[in-house]
């Protein structure tokens, strides 16, 4: 009977998701890509959920950590939001995979370290700093599922639905939706054509809200 390593299974199983999303990812089709039988796999890992959390921890390690902080504690965090956003975009899979508060493996907990790294000048509680990393990683899947999304959509349908937006907020019913469309027509760079300009514009706001802000808190209540 062959061997196989964890690393080929992970390969066979990125490759089948990379392809055909995570609904081509089953144990059947893994042992198929490897030439064995599906029983064999179950000596390695003991179901699908298995080859969810090795294939996450895998291409999580193409992140790029090995870039040197900068001190600042949220532009060092957009710009690790922005590095794992590419690597979600190039497995458009990943944005799908359940999130776990656990689904944690070798580098993926690289990134945790990173990221917590990032944000050890700022004296907030340690389960604090967590929540802001479990946070941005949400934001960053969530932005990549829209970009993925929307660069499937036509062209025509979202013409279509830009010409709707306006239309119905023109017509007086929703004044602040008016207001807004008219405060965004005269900004200037449209985020809608740039979700990279988007997403880097709403990552340093969150994440200095949820920084700085309790940075500020933290020291009002020392010097009380």
């Amino acid at each position: 009977m062959a061997v196989h390593s964890h690393a080929e299974l992970t390969a066979v199983a990125v490759g089948l998701a990379d392809q055909g999303g995570l609904s081509a990812v089953s144990m059947r089709q893994v042992a198929k890509g490897l030439g064995t039988g599906q029983a064999s796999l179950y000596r390695y890992v003991s179901g699908r959920d298995d080859l969810l959390d090795l294939m996450t921890d895998a291409v999580t390690g193409e992140i790029d950590l090995d870039i040197p902080l900068h001190g600042d504690p949220v532009e060092d965090l957009v710009a690790l939001a922005a590095r794992a956003k590419a690597v979600h975009l190039r497995h458009p899979w990943l944005p799908d995979v359940p999130p776990e508060p656990l689904r944690l493996g070798p580098r993926s907990m690289d990134f945790l370290e990173y990221a917590l790294r990032a944000m050890a000048p700022v004296r907030l509680p340690g389960r604090t700093k967590m929540e802001i990393v479990a946070l941005m990683s949400a934001l960053v899947a969530q932005f990549a599922r829209a970009e993925i999304q929307g660069g499937r959509a036509t062209t025509d349908r979202q013409a279509a639905q830009a010409a709707y937006l306006s239309k119905t907020a023109s017509q007086g019913d929703h004044p602040y939706v008016e207001a807004a469309m008219a405060d965004h027509t005269g900004s200037g760079a449209d985020p809608v054509a740039d979700p990279q300009l988007l997403f880097e514009r709403t990552m340093h706001r969150v994440l200095t809200g949820l920084v700085l802000v309790d940075i500020t808190a933290a020291d009002e209540e020392t010097e009380t």
